[in-house]
């Protein structure tokens, strides 16, 4: 496996109250990124969905609203219980069916070989280990599974990648655990995963977290 180095420091995780408080707020925060061309690429990755579907760290159900008809069965885990709660209300709102799991990435809930497509969106830069989560993925993918993803990373620019390592700290505190400068293409890469994907830039939210990567993973 290839070994990559990371540029992260270690950080005090955001308390429980903060986590809270990032439940309420993370809706508006990310509401001109969504009318900026966010919602849209949700809405294109999605159509892709197709078996048993599992999205981790669902967060407050941003995606939910974009899930084909045709899919068998939605899982949705989210670790947090604010988030959680959202969630809850969001899928009742849209009167979709799904099951809402609480756990956190790196420890999947689910059997080997069971689901036809992870989704992840904005979720790899928030857990602790994303090897494991990535490997945890890979478990519960079936052969022919396909993870799609839209996930912000470290940036191409020396300039841009410097911002995000000396804001690293500041920014996680304020966002929920995100680490704006984790370079997970390399890491799914790493971790056994034949990625296809094009970059693109999150319009609308602060500079260090605009690099984007979308697309699909394969095992």
């Amino acid at each position: 496996m290839t070994q990559i180095t990371s540029t992260e420091l270690e950080a005090s995780p955001p308390s429980a109250a903060w986590l809270r408080v990032m439940a309420l707020v993370y809706d508006p925060f990310v509401w001109l990124g969504e009318l900026a061309g966010m919602r849209r690429r949700r809405n294109t990755l999605l159509r892709g969905a197709r078996g048993r579907v599992v999205e981790i760290g669902a967060g407050t159900g941003l995606n939910i609203a974009h899930y084909p008809d045709g899919i068998a069965e939605l899982a949705l885990i989210e670790p947090e219980p604010a988030m959680r709660r959202r969630l809850a209300r969001r899928l009742q709102r849209h009167a979709r069916v799904a099951r809402i799991l609480d756990a956190p990435g790196e420890r999947l809930p689910l059997p080997d070989a069971s689901v036809d497509t992870v989704v992840s969106t904005l979720v790899l830069c928030t857990v602790d280990d994303p090897e494991r989560a990535l490997r945890e993925i890979a478990r519960v993918l079936r052969p022919d599974g396909q993870l799609l993803f839209i996930e912000h990373v470290r940036a191409s620019s020396r300039f841009l990648a410097a911002c995000q390592d000396s804001l690293l700290q500041p920014w996680r505190r304020f966002a929920g655990g995100c680490r704006c400068n984790r370079p997970t293409g390399e890491l799914m890469r790493a971790c056994g995963f034949a990625v296809a994907a094009e970059g693109a830039a999150w319009r609308g939210m602060p500079r260090i977290v605009r690099p984007l990567m979308v697309g699909r993973a394969t095992l």
